[in-house]
């Protein structure tokens, strides 16, 4: 057994983000974040969008100052096809609010 998969610690930036972040909602193809520090934030939002937009696997990435969302559209065989976005997929499934 892989003592950091038992024990859920990240393994890479994007995994530390994704569980830094309110997981609103999930359907395949769509995953809705919340992150409060995104709020009157507009430089975390250059950044959040640079670092999701450099994943080909990635559609659309949408983000709003004014509530901090993060909403993330993508094609789930396209993006299962990346090891590591689909371990992150793997815990969005697990701890959304709303599938």
């Amino acid at each position: 057994m892989n003592l950091i998969n038992t024990l859920q610690i990240p393994t890479s930036k994007l995994d530390l983000f994704i569980r830094s972040v309110e997981i609103s909602s999930y359907l395949p193809g769509r995953v809705r974040l919340r992150s409060s520090k995104l709020i009157s934030n507009p430089a975390l939002e250059v950044e959040v969008q640079a670092q999701l937009g450099a994943f080909p696997e990635i559609a659309s990435t949408e983000t709003s100052t004014v509530t901090g969302s993060i909403l993330i559209k993508y094609e789930p065989a396209v993006l299962r096809r990346n090891a590591e976005l689909r371990k992150v997929e793997e815990y969005i499934m697990t701890h959304a609010k709303r599938r």
